[in-house]
């Protein structure tokens, strides 16, 4: 076979940029060009007389010697890019894609097959990272659209919640605001008085949160200043517990430890005394009248324990899960006053101290909320 023209024919194959492979009706190669030899790693003699299969991957050898037998019977020609994915294996055994177009054709009544050969491994690496860059940003893109979903969704709660948090003490401050100016006589005083106390609780409870939301600025911009000392625990237990005094329902009382006088620790006071105080005033506000509210502080060489038991509501199993996250409420709280902010940020405050916060809880049976602060900072 191409005895005539033999120099022509092997220059014409070497022009081709596309590797070529000619084999007969048996598939064994009879022709090699020199950019087959470069895709396979083969030189041309190493090629002649072997069969196809040699630049075939092992578990694709039966079906391919079948695949490109029906192509010769049928005399059909299968263009680059069409079918199935295409492998082939070089010299040294790795395994590559490639592209094949298959052109049967006959010289004296004998069928071969040329097959035109394209390595595809960089387009396809280029289509694999492409494809994977496309997937990488369309995922951004929905996480950034859920972010944006879940921020509108939190503003217009945070509107809600304003609304609802300032109008009601506003309300209740304007309607003892009027029945005190009614009340004038000399022998009307413990009225007075009465009022008085609700408008000064009301503003109280108003200052508390505009500090919690002022407390969430302040985290999220990072332009919290910590002011680290050493101070004793019963200096700050009993200043919250002076605080919580004030709000307890009747019949509800605090039992907390006496016997810590020699017990101090290195942190930022205030923001102890803001966690403690947090942690002990849902105790009060969440528990029912004549319950015990239990605290007890152990500490160690290292940290310094503080846990808070009450007999309160308790918080939800399905809830559970939230508590931390910010404006989030229980679903058995939702009638009762509150941001949903002060635990959020306390939890913040403690981990930029190095410690941290936990809980466990029962409905309708209490809740224990467990605090950890390492007894020196990192200034």
């Amino acid at each position: 076979m191409f005895k005539k023209d033999q120099d022509v024919f092997n220059i014409l194959l070497g022009a081709v940029s596309e590797g070529v492979v000619i084999v007969d009706e048996q598939q064994k190669i009879i022709e090699a060009n020199q950019s087959a030899e470069t895709i396979f790693g083969y030189q041309r003699e190493e090629l002649i007389n072997q069969p196809l299969n040699i630049l075939i991957p092992q578990p694709y050898r039966a079906n391919h010697k079948t695949h490109v037998k029906g192509f010769v019977e049928q005399n059909q020609k299968r263009q680059m890019g069409k079918g199935r994915d295409i492998f082939g294996q070089r010299k040294d055994g790795s395994i590559f894609p490639l592209e094949a177009g298959l052109n049967p054709f006959k010289i004296d009544n004998k069928t071969y097959v040329m097959a035109l050969i394209i390595d595809i491994t960089e387009r396809k690496n280029y289509t694999e990272k492409l494809e994977r860059t496309v997937e990488l940003r369309t995922e951004e893109l929905q996480l950034a659209l859920n972010a944006e979903k879940e921020l509108n969704e939190l503003k217009t709660k945070f509107l809600s919640l304003v609304s609802h948090e300032f109008k009601t003490p506003l309300s209740g401050i304007l309607t003892s605001a009027m029945l005190l100016s009614k009340y004038r006589l000399e022998n009307q005083q413990e009225k007075r008085d009465k009022h008085i106390s609700t408008i000064t609780n009301i503003v109280h409870q108003l200052n508390t949160i505009l500090n919690d939301f002022l407390s969430v600025e302040k985290l999220e911009t990072g332009k919290v200043n910590y002011h680290f000392k050493t101070f004793k625990l019963s200096k700050v237990l009993n200043e919250v517990i002076y605080n919580a005094n004030m709000l307890l329902k009747d019949g509800q009382r605090i039992n907390y430890p006496e016997n810590i006088d020699d017990l101090s620790i290195h942190q930022d006071e205030k923001t102890l005394e803001l966690a403690l105080s947090n942690i002990i005033h849902n105790a009060i506000k969440y528990s029912p009248e004549d319950t015990l509210i239990d605290i007890t502080i152990t500490q160690n060489d290292h940290v310094t324990i503080f846990k808070i038991e009450d007999n309160g509501i308790g918080i939800p199993e399905a809830d559970q899960k939230n508590v931390f996250n910010r404006y989030f409420r229980a679903e058995n709280v939702l009638n009762i006053q509150g941001t949903g902010i002060g635990l959020n940020i306390v939890k913040s405050h403690l981990e930029n101290l190095g410690g941290t916060i936990e809980f466990t809880s029962e409905l309708n049976k209490g809740s224990m909320f467990t605090i950890t602060l390492p007894n020196n900072s990192k200034e």
